[in-house]
């Protein structure tokens, strides 16, 4: 079966962070733009935190909106995308949010951490191993034979930075807040790593517009470079 397209979503400061240190979580989109991300996530098939994200965040990652969730229920397509995680450590608890709102559920884990992992969650959601290690391409693989046309990758750093070192990524939403964080402890957008293109290859910008405050970037890394 066919891989799904993927598409990374991430907002940074204007100095590439995707948070700060502070114990609360640093906003960094607006109302404008949580809502073009609502309308996102409706239009894709599945959507994908890692498990760093979920602890930290504690999100219930979900289409709010009631008519874009009626608009995909008359399309013939489940209320809510299917929503994925992935662990290589099995390190989540069963009564993180993320379990409990929305509708079908599948983690990927390793051989190590499936059997446990599955006994901690029970019916609460699929328990899919990748092998001994955690594997991205299987991950899409498994993704594709469930007949998932669309995967929206949310983050954090680790799995964005997966994502694109193994060029596994056909589009980039980078929203770019007019903030400075400054922090070197901060997370960023991307980890250092043996990135595919390096300063070599530029990558293809499909959209550039303004979003109440904030800037949307539409890149394709896949894509040829314009000239």
């Amino acid at each position: 079966m066919p891989r799904p397209y993927v598409t990374l979503k991430v907002a940074t400061s204007i100095d590439g962070y995707i948070d700060d240190t502070s114990p609360s979580r640093l906003l960094l989109s607006n109302k404008e733009d949580f809502d073009r991300v609502d309308q996102v996530r409706a239009d894709s098939d599945a959507i994908l935190i890692g498990a760093s994200t979920m602890r930290a965040d504690n999100p219930r990652l979900l289409v709010n909106s009631e008519e874009r969730r009626a608009a995909r229920v008359a399309a013939g397509k489940a209320e809510y995308p299917l929503k994925v995680t992935v662990t290589k450590t099995g390190d989540l608890k069963e009564d993180l949010k993320f379990w409990h709102h929305g509708g079908e559920k599948v983690v990927y884990t390793t051989d190590g951490a499936a059997e446990c992992l599955r006994a901690r969650l029970g019916d609460l959601a699929d328990v899919v191993s990748t092998g001994e290690e955690l594997s991205f391409g299987a991950l899409l693989d498994d993704l594709g034979g469930r007949g998932i046309g669309r995967l929206l990758v949310e983050g954090g750093s680790q799995v964005h930075t997966a994502f694109l070192s193994q060029n596994l990524v056909d589009e980039i939403h980078l929203v770019v807040a007019p903030l400075v964080v400054g922090q070197a402890d901060a997370p960023r957008f991307l980890n250092p790593a043996e990135y595919p293109w390096a300063t070599t290859r530029r990558m293809t910008l499909a959209e550039a517009r303004p979003v109440g405050d904030v800037v949307l970037m539409r890149y394709l890394p896949k894509q040829e470079p314009r000239t």
